[in-house]
């Protein structure tokens, strides 16, 4: 059996449950962790068990539980960290604070490279298109890989539910737009890794989240 290109876990971290994810190229096994936001051992221990070189460090937007510790795992591995847009530099900036806020460990960093639609990233022989999805943060970005029919979209869609945009900078029309604009025409058949929660596809979001269902916003 074929492996197909590429291949992700799911690691819940932090108190919160926030799901960082290890993306990998099965073809040479080179790997992006995708927001982590603290618990490294348990990371650590996720990057081992599928075999892989880390070879960056991406990041869907800026809050506490997807950034937190995404600097010390950046130092120890010895790579760079990408995303996400850079309307999110308020919230790296106050990693500490809410680190401390929150119980959770908090590092100020700035990525190495700032995101913006059009961008791609690549992990090993793969290249995933970067998209603009403000609402929940300014400066949320979501990872595209068509070939995969799969998405990574932070907390800007959850299985059901929506991102909360009471916290600062966050709006919701603006994030409903982000989701009907850009994630819907991605397709109804690709799935996404929420931020928070099991995954699920579009096409199922669009046919009964309370939200954003398509009969909600037809209504």
């Amino acid at each position: 059996m074929t492996q197909p290109p590429l291949r992700a876990a799911i690691v819940p971290v932090t108190p919160l449950q926030q799901n960082c994810s290890i993306v990998w190229c099965t073809a040479t096994m080179k790997a992006a962790v995708v927001d982590p936001g603290g618990d490294l051992p348990r990371i650590r221990a996720a990057i081992a068990k599928a075999g892989v070189t880390v070879e960056k460090i991406l990041l869907t937007h800026g809050h506490i539980d997807h950034a937190g510790e995404a600097k010390p795992l950046a130092d120890e591995l010895g790579v760079g960290i990408e995303g996400p847009h850079e309307a999110d530099r308020f919230w790296l900036a106050r990693l500490d604070e809410d680190g401390r806020n929150y119980g959770i460990r908090g590092v100020v960093f700035e990525p190495g490279r700032w995101l913006v639609t059009g961008d791609t990233v690549t992990i090993g022989n793969l290249s995933l298109d970067v998209h603009e999805t403000p609402g929940h943060t300014a400066g949320s970005v979501t990872f595209h890989h068509p070939a995969s029919k799969l998405a990574l979209v932070g907390d800007v869609l959850f299985a059901g539910s929506v991102g909360r945009t009471d916290m600062a900078q966050g709006d919701h029309a603006t994030l409903v737009r982000s989701i009907v604009e850009t994630l819907w025409p991605m397709g109804g058949d690709t799935a996404f890794i929420p931020g928070h929660g099991p995954m699920s596809s579009f096409a199922q979001e669009r046919a009964g989240n309370p939200f954003v269902g398509d009969a909600v916003l037809s209504g």
